[in-house]
């Protein structure tokens, strides 16, 4: 199959094949945590990884696609769930049928390079449906394979793979994932990919071994909503649909940070980079919106509760949803005039365990149909602790374009010259 986009750049992709685990796995049921199976994340979320390396001659005489394929196989073996198929049981409960059925993979050929892409790899990458394809009758949620993988190779000294240890003789790198985000958040894939890379290397098992143990993050028993969850109320308002809105990518330089951190009152100041860039561009993005001074801007935060901090006991190697929405709430108004202090302020809210408990108990009284609201609320997630868990060649040529979730904005440590280091915001929003 052969796709042509601007400028004559051609992709070419091979039949899409399903790859099995390599070894017989336990054919079981295993549910999902309350956390996972919430409405709101039964959807498949696409990535597109770039990279960029020096050659070397580890590759030759090597097929860099029959070695990622074989990886993918061993890695399944130790992640078997991923390699089975989801079905919905007794109150919308959705449950793994691990039957090894396999994931999907496609070998695709492009004929440019990662310098004739430009800047435009930048989320909103306008090439993200020509590079991204979605196998017809694959992208359901119930009995469709639970993750593609699309790697590209091309016979002009371009490389496909993400993987550092077989790419050294290509000058560019490119891999598309869409994974079902029931079955794990971002940190969860990264963990998978990881399992891959260390197949590849020739490792007999993953160095840091999955763990299921999604009971972990279920509601109690009976479910009691002891928390106030604004990140799932509907909020009235005349906000511009987000099809409506221009998606850009913000850098701000550790100049500009200090900047803004000098505006803040003393008792603010050691907030933390992420804390203060949300608060920022909330206020900016509601300025932009025009909103009326009575209306309700909202702002979500996704927080990741593995780690100590949360007391939630999720061992190491959990590859589950571990994360929940922190979302405040202010006036337009009083959001807009306020000195940035005052977002700041209410951006600090406090999660806990209580809360995240109430959490999934709301999802089980709910039937799992409620869903985070996203009219009228900017989601923001913080990605700069992930960027050093992911296999990688060099650490700047990473990038995943979104442009699927027009509602949420990511923030991500970037480094733009030698020994200087950023923070961007990938996603957010100002009017047209």
């Amino acid at each position: 199959m052969v796709f042509t986009f601007s400028q004559g750049l051609l992709v070419t992709r091979k039949a899409p094949e399903l790859i099995v685990p390599e070894r017989p796995t336990p054919r079981e049921v295993k549910q999902i945590s309350d956390i996972d199976d919430q409405e709101s994340l039964r959807f498949q979320i696409p990535l597109l990884f770039f990279y960029k390396n020096d050659p070397s001659p580890s590759m030759q005489g090597r097929d860099p696609v029959k070695v990622i394929r074989e990886a993918i196989s061993k890695a399944l073996v130790f992640y078997y769930p991923l390699a089975g198929r989801l079905k919905e049981g007794y109150n919308r409960k959705l449950v793994v049928e691990c039957n090894a059925e396999g994931v999907l993979f496609i070998e695709a050929d492009a004929n440019f390079t990662l310098e004739q892409l430009g800047d435009d790899i930048q989320p909103p990458c306008p090439y993200l449906n020509q590079l991204i394809y979605d196998v017809p009758g694959s992208e359901g949620i119930l009995g469709c394979p639970l993750l593609l993988i699309q790697v590209y190779i091309s016979c002009f000294a371009i490389g496909g793979f993400i993987f550092v240890f077989i790419g050294d003789a290509f000058d560019m790198q490119r891999i598309h994932l869409r994974f079902n985000h029931t079955m794990c958040d971002a940190f969860g894939l990264v963990q998978f990919l990881k399992a891959i890379e260390d197949m590849a290397r020739g490792e007999r098992s993953p160095t840091l071994f999955p763990i299921w143990q999604r009971q972990i993050l279920n509601a109690r028993n009976p479910p009691q909503v002891t928390c106030i969850h604004h990140e799932y109320d509907e909020v009235n308002t005349n906000e511009v649909p987000s099809d409506n809105m221009a998606h850009k990518s913000f850098y701000f330089s550790l100049k500009g940070i200090k900047a803004l951190r000098n505006q803040l009152p003393f008792h603010l100041k050691d907030c933390s980079t992420f804390e203060l860039l949300l608060a920022f561009l909330w206020k900016c993005r509601t300025i932009a919106l025009k909103l009326q001074p009575e209306e309700i801007a909202k702002v979500c935060c996704i927080v990741n509760v593995r780690g100590k901090r949360y007391k939630m006991d999720i061992p190491p190697g959990y590859y589950g949803n571990a994360f929940t929405f922190s979302a405040v709430c202010s006036k337009a108004e009083q959001l807009c005039k306020n000195p940035i202090g005052y977002a700041v302020e209410l951006a600090k809210a406090q999660m806990n365990e209580e809360y995240i408990r109430s959490v999934a108990d709301l999802m089980v009284i709910k039937g799992r149909r409620i869903k985070f609201s996203t009219r009228g609320n900017f989601i923001v997630s913080d990605l700069r602790n992930l960027l050093y868990k992911v296999p990688k060649q060099e650490w700047r040529a990473w990038n995943s374009c979104t442009n699927m979730l027009a509602a949420v904005s990511y923030g991500k440590a970037s480094r733009r010259a030698k020994g200087v280091y950023d923070s961007r915001i990938d996603g957010g929003f100002m009017q047209h």
